[in-house]
């Protein structure tokens, strides 16, 4: 009775977030702006080092989960996250560079078994996942060196499944795992060996591609799963939140395993970027050992996804962005970044100038004319109604020319937002004396502001798209991620 309670909640927590997530029939616009953004950072790339630092974006594929990457409050988060985030400044250790022309890290979340694919494809430049060597995957990629040793890997059961106390025991029994895994590869493995002492092979079974290790330890926990298999670091993290499973350390399927970041073959320079920061934030540095405890020992930030509140802060305001971008043609995805970008979605927020709320727009300019909406301190509704609307209005009125883009489109937009029309108006006349493109902001209209009015908008836009990008691919994998787990519930 408790399980089915656990998972009645599970399925009503899942189909209120499906409702929440449901994206909207966008406008041919949207969609098509959509499209650009993604293509312009998917479009396959094999460049090596030198060409990445010039092109200004560092591709780095990773699999939502929640201990490696996720996002919580429209913060992305998790080991991985930081570690990588650690790697984008040591790329610039000495901080010669300016800020609006470091290398910029953008994280696209996919499935884990489409993780080397996905990078062997092109569609990224780094594979930061938690992934294990072994075997098999180096013929197919470069590992870094190692920055996590002696890892096991070991069964995970239910309360309620039969006792197991040693490998043979699992003969006939049924384990999930993550698709793609080294799990999979371990099990088979046994399996040969049972075949050969003449026991019934396991009846090994890969879990939906969207579903990580976290989420197969929470099926366990609701009784909907008998045994998985998990890396036992990740096990013991989740133990404490997830009380109803019972970590079998004993059984080890793998042990002593080397989890590195993975890197094409003919991609050396990187690779040795790569291992020039392992050497100081790998597990056992004094840096590599903060951050492990930070994330392994310490639960203050481990949350039962069943009661989590983390992802309200964006859940929040998810049916105003949803309401005014259907309203005024702009993919709601796209709204909330900028929310974050202006304030972390904080509706309190108020700054010296006077522009307040989530979308951090004055009173002055929402009350204008051209805007005509009030009480945008108080409400989060009006304040959000008021920027987009503002944000159309300068959309229609300087950018609606059929020359520019859509994408392009949002981008002038949004610079126009920052730093004024009159001033983008005026940058794009100067690009187009000097020779460069002003219908395109990317590497054309952004040198001219960065020349007037320094970093800020051009960081600004580009923080914008950094932010929609990680939104739209982690929206759209969350959602097949609990499609599969309502699915897998029955």
């Amino acid at each position: 009775m408790k399980n089915q309670r656990i998972f009645l909640f599970l399925s009503v927590w899942i189909t209120a977030l499906l409702c929440l997530l449901a994206p909207a029939a966008l406008l041919a616009s949207t969609e098509q702006h959509q499209n650009e953004q993604l293509e312009s950072y998917l479009a396959p790339s094999f460049d090596d080092f030198p060409a990445i630092e010039k092109r200004r974006f560092l591709r780095i594929l990773v699999s939502y989960n929640n201990s490696n990457y996720f996002v919580s409050g429209g913060r992305q988060q998790g080991l991985e996250y930081e570690l990588m985030s650690l790697f984008e400044k040591f790329l610039d250790q000495k901080g010669a560079k300016k800020a609006d022309q470091k290398l910029h890290l953008v994280f696209i979340s996919v499935p884990f078994d489409q993780l080397i694919p996905s990078l062997l494809a092109g569609k990224g430049d780094i594979v930061a996942a938690g992934v294990t060597v072994t075997g098999a995957r180096s013929e197919k990629v470069a590992f870094s060196q190692r920055y996590r040793s002696h890892v096991a890997e070991v069964l995970v059961k239910s309360k309620s499944a039969a006792a197991v106390k040693v490998l043979k025991d699992l003969s006939g029994k049924t384990i999930h795992v993550v698709a793609g895994s080294s799990y999979l590869s371990h099990l088979q493995a046994l399996n040969k060996q049972f075949k050969e002492q003449g026991l019934a092979p396991i009846n090994i079974q890969q879990a939906d591609k969207t579903l990580a290790s976290e989420d197969l330890l929470e099926m366990v926990n609701a009784g909907i799963y008998d045994y998985v298999v998990a890396d036992e670091h990740i096990a013991n993290l989740w133990h404490k939140v997830l009380p109803d499973i019972s970590i079998l350390s004993q059984v080890k399927i793998s042990d002593g395993g080397n989890i590195a970041w993975a890197v094409r073959k003919d991609n050396p320079v990187l690779l040795k970027k790569l291992n020039q920061f392992v050497k100081k934030h790998r597990q056992g540095t004094l840096l590599g050992n903060m951050m492990f405890k930070r994330y392994y020992d310490n639960t203050k930030w481990v949350k039962n996804p069943l009661t989590d509140s983390r992802q309200k802060q964006l859940d929040k305001y998810a049916k105003y962005f949803k309401k005014y971008g259907r309203q005024y043609d702009f993919d709601w995805l796209f709204l909330a970044a900028i929310g974050f970008q202006e304030s972390g979605l904080k509706q309190s927020r108020k700054s010296r100038a006077g522009a307040v709320g989530v979308m951090q727009i004055k009173p002055s300019t929402a009350a204008d004319r051209n805007v005509g909406i009030t009480g945008v301190a108080g409400s989060a509704d009006k304040n959000i109604h008021a920027a987009v609307k503002y944000l159309a209005f300068l959309r229609k009125r300087y950018f609606s020319d059929p020359a520019i883009s859509i994408g392009d489109q949002y981008d002038f937009t949004i610079a126009a937002y920052n730093a004024g029309p009159a001033n983008i108006r005026k940058f794009r006349n100067e690009a187009k004396k000097a020779g460069l493109d002003p219908n395109r902001w990317f590497f054309n209209v952004e040198h001219i502001a960065r020349k007037h009015v320094g970093r800020e908008t051009v960081q600004y836009v580009a923080n914008i798209n950094k932010y929609y990008l990680s939104y739209q691919t982690f929206y759209k994998h969350r959602q097949e991620r609990e499609a599969a787990l309502k699915k897998a519930g029955g």
